[in-house]
């Protein structure tokens, strides 16, 4: 199991009754991408933010090189610095700069005396966040608000935080839904990059199949908290992928 950067085995989660996962399980190995497609309620997003402590699941187990992630001990919180989270509502400081805010994430690594205050950054960190955004092609915004860059360009800042943050495995929360189709390809070709040159496992729920299809190296179905398919995305059939969002027929009284 400790050769899949990410492992996921038996996530349960229910809300007021509803069952929202029902034993999902999964793998990423390092420099891998896969995408988690499934109709909007079919648990994709709940079994990202379970692995990430956002949400508790019910029942289940997460690990990252083998260290778990769920237990509750100071260990899995430690493990959890592993682990970088990008979402479709772009978590980043609007009023402060790109570099500023791919220096953030490496707030877990710094005292308290060096990460107060932007200004407190050590200079090696503020390097290093350079060299992060020139990776996703915007060290010549490096200076510039978020507030003024556009969609597109603030996911790659928040791409280059977690490569900040030296995470080894990346979820990636409908990262495109809000974007054009061209900055959702950019964004998602930079993404794939990042994860072969990094060596970063990433898991992407995705709401566009075809877009998933070109980049990622495996699909992973769900429906109704169930996986119902996962493959390579070449074997992977489009009635396959069409069934996800089928609407169940109602059966007459």
């Amino acid at each position: 199991m400790t050769a899949n950067a990410l492992t996921v085995r038996g996530l349960r989660k229910s809300f007021g009754g509803r069952t929202v996962l029902s034993g999902f399980d999964l793998d990423v190995a390092p420099g891998e991408v896969v995408a988690v497609l499934g109709a909007n309620g079919s648990g994709k997003s709940t079994a990202l933010k379970c692995v990430v402590g956002l949400v508790r699941p019910d029942a289940g187990r997460a690990g990252v090189f083998g260290a778990d992630l769920l237990d509750g001990s100071r260990a899995a919180d430690r493990a959890r610095t592993r682990v970088a989270m990008v979402f479709q509502q772009i978590h980043l400081v609007r009023r402060r700069t790109a570099l500023d805010n791919v220096c953030a994430g490496a707030l877990g690594r710094l005292p308290l005396r060096r990460s107060w205050a932007p200004a407190a950054f050590p200079r090696e960190l503020r390097e290093e966040a350079m060299a992060c955004l020139d990776r996703v092609g915007l060290a010549d915004r490096a200076h510039e608000r978020v507030a003024a860059l556009s969609g597109g360009q603030q996911q790659r800042v928040a791409l280059a935080r977690a490569l900040c943050q030296r995470a080894e495995v990346l979820l990636a929360d409908e990262p495109v839904s809000a974007l054009d189709p061209s900055a959702a390809e950019n964004v998602m070709t930079v993404m794939t990059d990042l994860a072969r040159t990094e060596s970063i496992a990433v898991a992407a729920v995705l709401h566009q199949p075809e877009l998933a299809r070109r980049h990622a190296d495996r699909l992973v179905g769900l429906r109704g908290g169930r996986i119902v398919f996962a493959g390579p995305s070449a074997d992977v059939s489009q009635e396959q992928v069409s069934s996800l969002y089928a609407v169940d027929e109602e059966v007459p009284a």
